[in-house]
């Protein structure tokens, strides 16, 4: 177990274990929670799509190397820097389980205020990319950081990729 997650609260007890130790494996750990991270939040998406049947989508351009860049390389940068403030205070206001909660949450709602369902859906990157930080953070903030970006990274790809066979699709 990190030090900057020890003895793992009780709801976070579902996750697996490698989520919460480091190792010397980055390129694993990155794809191991990027799955753990995508998975779940395809199947957020269908429950959304089908229970609140959003009226409106987050709307990017897909289909140029410009999106390519903003989506995969800008976007998880800012955004993990963006996280880190946020989540360290609330590790030393509430602890390091209450902290991944909280910026998980926060995360819903900051994306919520661009299409209300989207919060919904992002929740559970948010949270894993979370935990990622803090699990990497005994390595330092730059390499926790470097990982949560690529985690990231993947996920809006991935998203990315979806999106232009759906274009593809008609």
């Amino acid at each position: 177990m990190s030090a900057d997650l020890p003895g793992r609260p009780a709801y976070l007890a579902f996750l697996p274990d490698f989520l919460f130790v480091p190792d010397a494996g980055r390129a694993r750990y990155v794809v191991k929670a990027w799955l753990l991270a995508l998975i779940p939040s395809i199947a957020l998406s269908a429950l959304v799509s089908l229970v609140v049947r959003p009226a409106t989508h987050p709307d990017f351009p897909v289909d140029s190397a410009l999106a390519l860049f903003l989506l995969v390389v800008v976007s998880p940068l800012l955004e993990t820097l963006l996280l880190i403030p946020p989540l360290i205070g609330f590790k030393r206001l509430f602890g390091p389980g209450p902290a991944v909660v909280a910026s998980a949450l926060l995360w819903g709602i900051v994306h919520s205020l661009a299409a209300p369902a989207w919060g919904l859906i992002v929740w559970w990157p948010f949270l894993i990319m979370s935990i990622a930080f803090l699990s990497w953070s005994r390595q330092g903030y730059g390499m926790a950081a470097a990982i949560v970006v690529a985690i990231h990274a993947l996920q809006n790809g991935f998203v990315l990729l979806l999106a232009n066979l759906a274009l593809l699709a008609g």
